[in-house]
């Protein structure tokens, strides 16, 4: 009797390792998930970047830390070459440590060749549309952003992962004119 005990538990868990994590619906509808997604307040990702313009492109390690209102992003290219860090808060938008003024974002899009959605990109890429402007979105069959049209980008969820008993984003692709940049996630910190 123990035998055969023994034997079915070490069957179901044989069974269980070779199974990837599956993505289950949220048990949360789409419009309250959404809106939850919105008002998160504090997380982290670590990921890469690859950004490709015209006939022009780079890559980088991308580093992003919401607390509330405030933003820290840091991007560097292999071996650290062209890093910047990047802070947005209410009082505006800052670059390698200097005081908030309005050159930054001008400062930004010389430094990486187009005009970084900062304000929209908190939203997208925890898979959600950013609540202050219009947008279109389409759905998949587990009740996530598959494509979002908003501020004149277009935003194409390819993977999820599940986090801390919730589904995020892993690789996000964005594009707009000739501008088309791959965001693919390694780590999210998400606090619960």
């Amino acid at each position: 009797m123990r035998f055969a005990l023994l034997l079915m538990a070490c069957l179901s868990l044989g069974a269980c390792a070779g199974n990837p994590p599956k993505l289950v619906p949220p048990t949360v509808k789409w419009d309250a998930r959404a809106i939850e997604l919105q008002h998160a307040l504090n997380w982290k990702l670590d990921g890469r970047a690859a950004v490709a313009f015209g006939n022009q492109g780079w890559q980088a390690s991308m580093n992003w830390q919401q607390n509330g209102a405030f933003a820290e992003v840091h991007l560097a290219g292999p071996f650290g070459v062209g890093a910047l860090v990047l802070r947005q808060g209410p009082e505006g938008v800052s670059l390698n440590g200097a005081p908030p003024n309005d050159a930054a974002m001008s400062q930004l899009q010389d430094r990486l060749g187009f005009e970084l959605p900062i304000q929209n990109l908190r939203y997208w890429l925890l898979g959600v549309p950013d609540p202050s402007a219009p947008f279109e979105l389409a759905r998949n069959d587990q009740d996530r952003a598959q494509s979002l049209s908003q501020a004149g980008w277009r935003v194409v969820y390819d993977r999820y992962v599940p986090v801390e008993g919730d589904v995020l984003p892993a690789r996000v692709v964005l594009s707009r004119e000739d501008v088309r940049v791959r965001v693919v996630i390694d780590h999210w910190d998400w606090p619960r």
